[in-house]
């Protein structure tokens, strides 16, 4: 599993945007950058709906305050329902990527099977990337929602 200290490795994400399908790399994203990243289990789940996706909406200003140039949401969903999902929450300051082969979260060690809810997924966690290296790592345990909440996000800048 990925560590603080660590690089992030180099992988291509999907993103969908008013410009049309992006191809976004790792360093396009993080290079010479602060970055939030933050981690769910799937789009429109309930926890990450009802309370992670909007923690961060509601921080972001906060958050960006702290020097952060950008607050990143990634899961293991495609392009077009990650668009979905951030629409239908209003997240205009949050940057939705889609790891839709989960190539990225298996490279770093942060996924878990869920069998028929879905196969592969991403854990859900929290990290603070700067210039591509993590800064600090929060990743929760099972069925837990505290260490990569946007509150803790937030006291730890």
């Amino acid at each position: 599993m990925i560590k603080v200290g660590d690089k992030l490795p180099e992988v291509t994400f999907a993103q969908l945007t008013a410009e049309g399908m992006q191809s976004p790399t790792t360093s396009d994203v993080f290079a010479g950058k602060k970055v939030v990243l933050f981690a769910v289990p799937g789009a429109f789940t309930p926890t990450c709906s009802a309370a992670h996706l909007p923690g961060y909406i509601a921080l972001a200003d906060q958050i960006k305050a702290k020097g952060v140039d950008t607050i990143v949401c990634i899961a293991v969903n495609d392009a077009f329902v990650m668009k979905a999902w951030a629409d239908s929450q209003n997240a205009e300051e949050i940057t939705f990527l889609a790891d839709g082969g989960a190539s990225f979260h298996k490279a770093i060690g942060l996924t878990m099977e869920t069998g028929d809810f879905g196969g592969v997924r991403s854990e859900r966690y929290a990290m603070i990337v700067d210039d591509g290296v993590v800064s600090l790592l929060n990743v929760e345990p099972p069925k837990s929602f505290e260490v990569s909440k946007a509150e803790t996000v937030l006291a730890a800048l």
